[in-house]
């Protein structure tokens, strides 16, 4: 009976490590050399005050990562995870065929 308990309680932690680490590997990545970063240097460098500028920086991007997690809940209630994943692919392709667009247009 132990051993069940145990490997349930092992799965559990490695679901959770495994979900944590993707999740902040994703965003660092993602937010690293973005323009909320540069404004961010900028912020702090013009005040002087790096402390209030990481305080207020840290509370938005948390603010919008519980939109993000809302949002994603709900729509994980109403979408299957297939579904989910040919809606946002079909997304990205369409956004990345407009920026291609955007770039050539300014160079015909």
């Amino acid at each position: 009976m132990n051993t069940k308990l145990e490997k349930k309680e092992n799965n559990l932690e490695k679901s959770f490590l495994s979900i944590f680490i993707t999740t902040f590997t994703t965003i660092f990545i993602a937010e690293l050399g973005d323009k909320t970063q540069i404004a961010t240097l900028m912020l702090s460098a013009e005040s002087g005050k790096p402390i209030i500028v990481f305080l207020g920086s840290s509370l938005a991007l948390i603010s919008s990562s519980v939109v993000g997690v809302l949002i994603g809940k709900w729509l994980s209630k109403k979408i299957s995870p297939n579904k989910f994943s040919l809606i946002t692919g079909t997304l990205m392709i369409i956004i990345s065929v407009f920026l291609a667009f955007d770039i050539f247009k300014n160079y015909l």
